[in-house]
């Protein structure tokens, strides 16, 4: 039997890059080793699809050793997370144990833009620029994919709430523009390079949607995905960022989304790419498509009213 793919963070919710990862090469007939960190029922759903579910956690090396061992190819991702590097680093040492013969790196679009002299404020993208030297330093035959912002994170987790309530956008992104990708389209680069990785060491794509806009033209498409006349209201950074503390979000998750507030003010989003079509032939989703397969998110409330 061929070798499995591996597959770290399989476990997450419907939607989420290793999950969709993980259908995706299923649906090919790839053998999947599905690293998840609880044996629960996403484990268990994982499994019904087909996948060789193996628990783990990216810090323990002992389980990585268990994870890693007869796996040529690997996706790496992590959440938002102080420990990023320490994991990114312990996961490359044990896969270049191992041979690991492609190491597709999930990164993050901002990186491009630092160096040994250049950061951000986020303390997430410190941590990504760190962990792409570490990996490039091991000689791991990797592959770097950095998405820009996820609609996911800041468009459906962030926005639904006002949206429903009053009909407004609330973020503090300014003027700026960006180009907002959908999870499921990382996840159609990933299987596309994991299924065939060997043309692709030593390369960094770039993942976008297919637009950089302003949040007032974002809100027209949500308006036209809503069938409601939608707006966008800029709000500074600190109370918002405040607020989210006030939530019980994490201090280094809420630091590195306000950072991401204030260089989506400064433009540092406006960018482009047509490397999500060139590498699985299909364009990606727009933030109205995004909207409208989520209507119910942004309309939970209106329907409330009307029953």
């Amino acid at each position: 039997m061929a070798n499995p793919i591996l597959v770290t963070g399989a476990a997450g919710r419907v939607g989420a890059v290793g999950r969709t990862v993980t259908e995706l090469l299923l649906k090919q007939g790839k053998a999947v080793r599905a690293m998840v960190r609880n044996e629960d029922e996403r484990a268990q759903a994982l499994r019904g699809l087909g996948a060789e579910v193996v628990v783990g956690n990216l810090l323990d090396l002992d389980s990585m050793h268990r994870v890693i061992a007869g796996c040529e190819t690997m996706y790496f991702g992590m959440s938002v997370s102080d420990a990023y590097l320490a994991a990114t680093v312990n996961a490359s040492a044990v896969a270049k144990h191992h041979g690991v013969k492609a190491f597709i790196n999930m990164s993050q679009m901002t990186v491009s833009q630092m160096s040994i002299t250049e950061t951000t404020p986020s303390p997430q993208h410190k941590l990504h620029w760190l962990a792409e030297q570490a990996l490039n330093w091991s000689g791991l035959p990797v592959v770097h994919v950095r998405p820009t912002v996820f609609l996911e994170g800041f468009f459906l987790t962030l926005t639904p709430d006002s949206v429903r309530e009053s009909d407004q956008i609330r973020l503090p992104f300014g003027e700026g523009k960006t180009s907002p990708v959908a999870a499921e389209d990382v996840a159609r680069v990933i299987a596309a390079l994991l299924a065939n990785p060997q043309p692709h060491i030593g390369k960094i794509y770039h993942l976008t949607g297919p637009q950089s806009e302003n949040m007032h033209f974002f809100a027209q498409e949500y308006s036209k995905a809503l069938g409601r006349t939608i707006t966008f209201q800029d709000i500074p950074v600190e109370p918002w960022r405040d607020e989210l503390l006030k939530r019980g979000w994490p201090v280094h998750l809420v630091n590195h989304l306000a950072a991401m507030g204030d260089l989506h003010r400064a433009g540092r989003f406006d960018r482009t790419s047509d490397d999500v079509v060139t590498l699985t032939g299909q364009r990606p989703l727009s933030v109205q498509e995004f909207v409208r397969k989520n209507a119910a998110a942004f309309t939970a409330a209106a329907k409330a009213k009307e029953a």
